[in-house]
């Protein structure tokens, strides 16, 4: 674990995200609040891409959670069978879909807590619909923000957790609404885990993982 970079290097940091990338997007496919939150509930263990070929004609025929529970869960199962643990996910949709119908009017809360009462909607999700829906600076790591943080500098922490709150901390609040996009992308694209692109990283004479790659 690298130690924690200092307040001007990660400024200097996310500037240099930011030149590079003014606005950047996450990749999972969605068209509203509900559909959001289903993708990024079926995105454990699986990739945005994956994630995107399975919902792409689910969400055509059920982008609300009444939609979702008229499908049925044998639907549900048919459209994402070809995602990891398909079958345990299809039936947290529907309990998802019957409680938000249920408790909400069908409608997707924006408090973190709520969210996460959820079936099958943990902390990080919650995050990333509070961020990407209605914009608050909420911080979701994955695996690619967990390792980027503690290979840089940026947020090291030994759990997900603490690399949240290293990123709550250190990073300036003029970048937080964007920073872990930032991250997942840099994560993603450069700085991937088994041998990172270290010659073509912007951020490479800041960063202080010290096996870099040529």
């Amino acid at each position: 674990m690298a130690k924690q970079l200092d307040y001007h290097t990660i400024r200097e940091i996310f500037t240099r995200f930011q030149a590079g990338e003014p606005e950047p997007l996450g990749e999972l496919d969605h068209v509203n609040a509900y559909t959001l939150v289903v993708a990024v509930a079926l995105s454990a263990q699986a990739t945005d891409k994956g994630v995107n070929k399975a919902t792409a004609a689910l969400f055509k025929i059920a982008d609300t959670p009444q939609k979702m529970l008229d499908l049925g869960l044998d639907g549900v199962v048919e459209h994402i069978k070809t995602i990891g643990l398909f079958r345990n996910k299809a039936k947290n949709v529907i309990k998802m879909s019957q409680l938000l119908v249920d408790e909400y009017d069908g409608v997707v809360p924006n408090s973190r807590a709520a969210l996460q009462s959820l079936p099958g909607v943990g902390r990080k999700t919650a995050n990333v619909v509070l961020n990407m829906w209605w914009g608050q600076p909420a911080q979701a790591v994955d695996t690619h923000i967990f390792r980027l943080g503690n290979r840089s500098g940026i947020a090291p922490g030994k759990n997900v957790d603490a690399v949240e709150r290293a990123i709550e901390d250190n990073i300036p609040a003029d970048f937080q609404l964007h920073a872990h996009h930032w991250m997942i992308l840099h994560g993603r694209y450069i700085c991937i885990a088994r041998k990172p692109k270290c010659k073509a990283c912007h951020i490479r004479d800041l960063c202080q993982f010290e096996d870099k790659t040529e």
